[in-house]
């Protein structure tokens, strides 16, 4: 069994790592994992409407993460949920009973970064983009974990509360560039009276960075979020961005021109940047899915929203031709992993996808 640490050993960690002069690296998502962590949708959650239809989706992506690696699963009714996906799979897969909100893990679970070699989740507040919607069981989701035995013994915990911040929000290349957005750390509703230097001088802190890369277009329609960069563009490599393209392989369907002016302006941005080395990044462009509506809403569908996993790379696709061009140009990204296709139309009508409810751990 996965065991906790003790408050008393837990407080002891918490001063290590606030010490100065440690090496702290913020992994790349394709990093080597030990396992992946979801919250599984119930009837008190907005998932209320289309329970039945997202938990099928919920089923496929958490079965084919146990082909590849262990999976930690928040739930309410744990002997249910283990018999819908795999009643025989063992010690890879590992329910805790836990309340929540909802289901966006991605959001409010812990981010993972290396302490001199050691795991330590940075476990930082969440307030539901700004205080949307209600939050408060998800806030208290990893200390809650922590507390069940759920992360082991050897993974260090640091209580970052006073400071907001999503892990969707962020993607790291693992060689000390952090790529994000200005709309999303910069709003108000979320750390008010910390101005950009102050932001970015705290992350470079927290995460031991050498640079901030900050996209100024981040406009996606049907987005809450206030402009989540895993939904636009992601680090594939250190040398390597995949990103939400307004006119690759054409123009998509029904979408506003403020969306589409949006994207232009973030190709440029990307352009623009620089490796550490100093050389242009590799940009791969993704389809812009043709518009997708839900009770008259635009949802936020898009291909830049996938999960990285040990060996391959959960895709969400939504229905269209455009699927398989986005599952090419994946591919071109990432040669030597499987690019797995997910339905994710039942996700997408509560705003978000298949990488927002998910969140990897680092062995």
């Amino acid at each position: 069994m996965l065991m906790c640490l003790s408050n008393q050993t837990k407080k002891q960690y918490e001063t290590k790592i606030n010490m100065k002069h440690r090496q702290i690296i913020l992994p790349p998502e394709w990093a080597k994992q030990a396992f992946v962590q979801l919250t599984w949708p119930h009837k008190d959650s907005d998932w209320a409407d289309n329970l039945e239809e997202v938990e099928v989706c919920y089923i496929e992506i958490a079965r084919h993460i146990l082909r590849y690696e262990p999976l930690l699963v928040v739930c309410s009714h744990p002997n249910s949920v283990r018999a819908k996906i795999a009643p025989q799979s063992g010690q890879k897969l590992f329910l805790y009973e836990l309340p929540c909100n909802d289901t966006w893990t991605r959001d409010f679970g812990p981010i993972s970064v290396y302490v001199d070699g050691k795991v330590c989740m940075y476990d930082f507040g969440f307030n539901a983009w700004g205080g949307k919607f209600a939050f408060d069981l998800d806030n208290k989701l990893t200390a809650k974990l922590l507390e069940a035995g759920a992360f082991g013994p050897d993974r260090l915990y640091s209580d970052r509360k006073n400071f907001v911040l999503e892990g969707g929000s962020i993607e790291s290349d693992g060689a000390g560039s952090l790529l994000t957005t200005s709309e999303c750390l910069l709003s108000p509703t979320r750390n008010p009276g910390m101005n950009r230097d102050e932001i970015e001088l705290y992350l470079k802190q927290a995460f031991g960075l050498q640079r901030v890369l900050w996209i100024e277009n981040a406009y996606l329609q049907g987005d809450d979020t206030d402009g989540h960069i895993d939904m636009l563009a992601r680090f594939c490599n250190p040398d390597t961005i995949a990103y939400v393209s307004a006119g690759f392989p054409q123009t998509a369907g029904g979408h506003e021109p403020k969306q589409l002016e949006s994207l232009s302006a973030m190709e440029e941005e990307l352009k623009s940047f620089r490796t550490l080395s100093g050389q242009s990044y590799r940009l791969i462009p993704l389809p812009l899915p043709d518009v997708v509506r839900y009770k008259n809403e635009v949802l936020p569908a898009s291909y830049a929203n996938f999960l990285i996993i040990n060996g391959a790379v959960l895709l969400p696709v939504y229905g269209q031709e455009k699927d398989q061009q986005a599952v090419k140009q994946l591919a071109k990204a990432f040669p030597d992993r499987e690019i797995i296709p997910v339905n994710c139309l039942a996700l997408i009508k509560q705003h978000g996808s298949l990488h927002c409810i998910s969140m990897q751990h680092p062995v």
